[in-house]
């Protein structure tokens, strides 16, 4: 497949995705309202990861089935499964605390932290850009606190952790590329999700025995969708995506996700679209653009100074 077509496709299964992670993120805030957090991301990943492996195992729908090797199964249970596991614990519980479309806001920032993450500081331009992107996107991130920050709001931690699950993001972006140089991405998306499920299930079940855990046939719906819809097809498309793509490259299409749950939850949840929503994401896609874009070449400068 030539370069140009092939990069066609995945920018293509990356916009799928992102559609569909919108949906996720208004079904999952819609869950964790009457279920406990923790578990809600549990039970998602430990039904999502197996359903790919056994496509990888029975089927060449998704590639070859091949076993793994005691240093993958390391790699995979601290690199991937346990960086996986935390940003859903942030994230979960952000969902619960906040509206959705602020926590996707917050994801929308994330492509800069692993910019950020790629270089150290340097004494040129590219470096300029980057830390003036981090900078734009901070500032964007400092407009969607500022409301809960007047109020005092329960709202700020769930922004924080808005936050905190956008590096995390970045963290776990990261390790996927890393795992994917000896893996595929459907490989990498399968066994990342089971031992991610796997290293919350205790925090999952202490959640069910202070909380207690019920289900009807709604939720059932929802979490159906969430599981096929938002984690097995759209983790296989993103990590597909990282074997062929920079880290921060891929992650250019979060700024995407913010306007797809907002759309989602706006639709099926009801959330207003607030001025400081728009405000806060023209800051951040601008720490994005200027992250990405090489404006150097653009206005002839120097590498250095």
């Amino acid at each position: 497949m030539p370069k140009q077509k092939n990069n066609a496709v995945i920018a293509g299964g990356l916009l799928f995705t992102i559609f569909l992670w919108g949906g996720n993120n208004t079904g999952t805030k819609w869950l964790v309202m009457s279920w406990p957090p923790v578990w809600m991301g549990c039970l998602r990943l430990i039904c999502a990861g197996p359903m790919l492996l056994v496509a990888l195992r029975f089927t060449t729908w998704l590639g070859e089935w091949r076993a793994l090797t005691p240093v993958q199964w390391r790699q995979l249970w601290l690199r991937g499964g346990l960086s996986l596991a935390a940003y859903i614990i942030a994230f979960n519980w952000a969902l619960r605390l906040t509206a959705a479309s602020h926590v996707a806001l917050c994801l929308g920032a994330s492509p800069v932290w692993a910019l950020v993450w790629e270089e150290r500081p340097k004494r040129n331009w590219v470096s300029v850009r980057r830390y003036g992107a981090a900078l734009l996107a901070v500032a964007g991130v400092a407009v969607l606190f500022w409301p809960a920050l007047q109020s005092a709001k329960l709202s700020l931690l769930g922004d924080f952790l808005g936050l905190v699950s956008s590096i995390l993001w970045a963290v776990f972006s990261k390790q996927v590329r890393f795992l994917g140089a000896g893996l595929s991405g459907v490989e990498v998306a399968a066994h990342t999700m089971w031992m991610a499920g796997v290293w919350l299930l205790p925090v999952g079940l202490i959640e069910i025995a202070a909380r207690g855990f019920t289900i009807n046939a709604p939720q059932f719906g929802v979490l159906a969708f969430c599981v096929l819809l938002g984690a097995v097809i759209p983790y296989a498309l993103w990590n597909s995506a990282l074997r062929h793509w920079r880290t921060s490259q891929v992650m250019l299409f979060n700024n995407l996700i913010p306007v797809s749950t907002m759309t989602w939850a706006h639709i099926y949840l009801g959330e207003p679209i607030t001025h400081t929503f728009w405000a806060a994401m023209i800051l951040i896609v601008a720490g994005v653009v200027l992250g990405q874009a090489d404006w150097s070449k653009y206005f002839s400068l120097p590498e250095s100074f």
